[in-house]
């Protein structure tokens, strides 16, 4: 999927709600549990109850490795279901080299399909550049992220003056185009979107911390929306456990279009 046919998602739908699919045996409803597949019945019926909200859905693969073989085939059919039109992310957070990026890259890009991977760039463009080899995919880099951590490395300063994820975004923004690569972006580092959409003004970014981690959708979206939205705001356990019943994929929903409506606001105001 290019930029293009992601903001006419965004603007068909008026919204830029990513749901986590996050999907784990211990808290999914557990009458579910007597299914073939619980995790893909969990996961369809998700998808069912937000498809015509959400602009991306996200599963984060250490759900589906923990689970081995039947976590694979659950993330295959997971995939496989999506609908064409609605954007999908690995959060798989690779980031090695060589042959060894060419073969994740050919995994999650040609096998499973995927339309972007999350990557650390760490390792510098060897580690990013296997992926940005595919027409229409693309690469999600670690920028600055919400865990209390980020300061142990991503948030230290440097003898330039910037802080070492300021050093990542002015790098990696050489590497290919915004058509190519977006940033994964704390929801709780707000204020620090000012800086980083002045870096990258055209670039979209992938916000994960709103709700349950305590990121502002309102802060987020004031202080990093362009033109094109250039954000893609995910919702995890905020929207997929909203009840642990019968009645989770209508829970879900209810929840979902809270966030699409004030989505909704937030668009005809600051995306101009």
């Amino acid at each position: 999927m290019n930029r293009l046919q992601l903001f006419q998602q965004i603007k068909s739908k008026n919204s830029y709600l990513c749901v986590g699919l996050d999907t784990d045996l211990h808290k999914i409803p557990k009458h579910l549990l007597n299914e073939p597949d619980p995790v893909f019945e969990f996961n369809k019926q998700i998808i069912d109850a937000t498809a015509d909200l959400a602009v991306a859905y996200k599963p984060n693969l250490a759900f589906y490795e923990s689970l081995g073989p039947k976590g694979w085939e659950s993330l295959a059919k997971t995939m496989d279901y999506i609908p064409d039109d609605i954007f999908t992310i690995a959060d798989a957070k690779r980031g090695d080299i060589g042959n060894t990026s060419n073969m994740y890259a050919r995994a999650f890009f040609e096998e499973l399909n995927f339309d972007s991977i999350t990557l650390s760039p760490y390792m510098g463009v060897d580690s990013v550049a296997p992926y940005l080899a595919y027409k229409d995919k693309w690469a999600i880099i670690l920028a600055l992220t919400s865990n209390e951590s980020s300061k142990d490395f991503e948030q230290q300063d440097l003898a330039t003056g910037e802080k070492l994820f300021e050093k990542v975004l002015k790098t990696s923004k050489s590497w290919a185009t915004a058509e190519q690569i977006m940033y994964v972006v704390g929801a709780t580092k707000a204020q620090e979107l000012i800086g980083i959409r002045e870096i990258v003004p055209d670039h979209f970014f992938l916000v994960p911390g709103v709700g349950a981690q305590g990121g502002s959708l309102k802060e987020v979206s004031k202080n990093a929306m362009n033109d094109h939205c250039g954000l893609l705001i995910n919702s995890s356990r905020g929207i997929i456990y909203s009840s642990p019943d019968r009645d989770f994929g209508k829970a879900a929903r209810k929840s979902a279009v809270a966030v699409q409506q004030e989505m909704a606001e937030y668009l005809s105001r600051y995306c101009k």
